[in-house]
């Protein structure tokens, strides 16, 4: 006798809207609840004498801090500061490397031409390279801006062109027996299939644009939040130092955000998050 199977539909089949309302109130509150508690440890370890509180002062005690800075401007003008390098040298970065990235994923006498000498640069650290742009530009904003670009552009252009590279073989072909121009080969085939893999590449590339920033204000400059940390540590004011890191965390993270909400309004056909939940 044979038997049937039927499967019934869950509940995120059933009502998607309120399965995808339920899993965004489920998401913000694990994001959350994950630092909080993390900080809740850290008030009760200094409280309860674990850990020395010199060292690692108490969250309320940064909150002090983190009141007395914004007060008196330093924050602000150090955050200011900071982001108008940052966003600069991304923007310029980020341009540059996607252009260059499609092009060479494009073109194979270009990748042949350009490749070898790229992962050559790319290989070299990019603070090794200070001196070298301090020396072009000078000790002022350009040569932040100029590092910060310079480290970005390495990290799409690798995104940019190993996605326009991973572009499946069968998409090309269908393209070209449709005849289309290598215009709308760029348009309608490689651009929306590689996409996904460039936002992927842009988001980290944010990240780093925000570490190589606050390594260059450790270094040389007197103005940022990566000053404002150096500061801190030199004159033993940790209270003001764990404050900037805290900032340039959540700085970071909001970046990084923005980044990833403009690849969702601007690839709406990829799914989120694909992994295996219940619903």
């Amino acid at each position: 006798m044979a038997t049937t199977l039927v499967r019934r539909p869950g509940r995120a089949e059933v009502d998607p809207n309120a399965a995808r309302r339920r899993w965004t109130v489920t998401k913000a509150v694990l994001g959350i609840s994950v630092p909080v508690a993390f900080v809740a440890l850290w008030q009760i370890a200094a409280t309860a004498g674990w850990i020395d509180r010199f060292l690692y002062p108490a969250p309320s005690r940064l909150a002090s801090a983190a009141m007395e800075i914004l007060e008196d401007g330093r924050l602000v003008d150090a955050t200011l500061v900071s982001l108008r390098r940052v966003l600069l040298g991304y923007a310029l970065g980020a341009t540059a490397g996607l252009v260059v990235g499609f092009v060479m994923g494009m073109s194979r006498v270009v990748r042949a031409a350009l490749e070898p000498f790229s992962w050559g640069w790319y290989t070299v650290p990019k603070l090794a390279l200070l001196p070298v742009f301090l020396t072009i530009f000078g000790f002022g904003e350009t040569a932040v801006v100029v590092l910060i670009a310079v480290t970005v552009y390495f990290f799409v252009w690798i995104s940019v062109m190993s996605a326009v590279m991973a572009v499946p073989t069968g998409y090309r072909e269908a393209a070209i027996m449709l005849r289309a121009n290598r215009w709308e080969m760029f348009r309608h085939v490689l651009l929306p299939a590689a996409l996904p893999e460039i936002f992927v590449g842009l988001r980290i590339a944010a990240g780093v644009a925000v570490l190589m920033l606050v390594g260059i204000e450790f270094v040389i400059s007197d103005a940022g939040l990566g000053y404002l940390i150096e500061q801190g540590r030199t004159l033993l004011l940790l209270e003001q130092s764990y404050v900037g890191i805290i900032v340039v965390a959540v700085l970071g993270y909001v970046f990084a955000l923005l980044v990833k909400l403009v690849g969702r309004l601007l690839i709406r056909w990829t799914a989120e998050d694909n992994a295996i939940v219940p619903t």
